[in-house]
């Protein structure tokens, strides 16, 4: 299942990446890899790390589900989908916070109040 995720994830990266005009340089230069390890992601011979999984969707300017939200082991719960539950994994979330510096849990933290100081004037 990861190999076929890794390419999976791959193509999804790759598909985002030439929409958007980048070159695989330019996208390892915004988040500090070489641009053999785009090439290496892309062909999904090397798995991504969540942390770079999150540069990587905060450079290409797309929510973290982009990457995984249409492949097939990650839909197997659609029941819960179509009655109006939001499909998370916890476990995936749970892991890419633990890699933050204390810094960027702090940052993430105010991110957070702002969003929720905004669903409540809007709410």
């Amino acid at each position: 299942m990861e190999d076929n995720f890794n390419k999976h994830l791959g193509n999804k990266l790759k598909m985002r990446r030439l929409a958007l005009g980048l070159t695989q340089t330019k996208v390892a230069k915004a988040i500090n890899v070489t641009f053999q390890q785009i090439q290496k992601y892309e062909k999904g011979t090397n798995g991504v790390s969540s942390i770079r999984l999150l540069q990587l969707s905060n450079y290409l300017k797309v929510p973290i589900n982009y990457f995984f939200e249409d492949f097939p082991e990650y839909l197997l719960n659609l029941e819960k989908s179509k009655e109006g539950h939001l499909n998370v994994n916890y476990n995936f979330l749970v892991k890419i916070y633990s890699e933050l510096t204390e810094d960027q849990k702090i940052k993430f933290s105010k991110s957070l109040q702002t969003s929720n100081q905004n669903l409540i004037k809007t709410g």
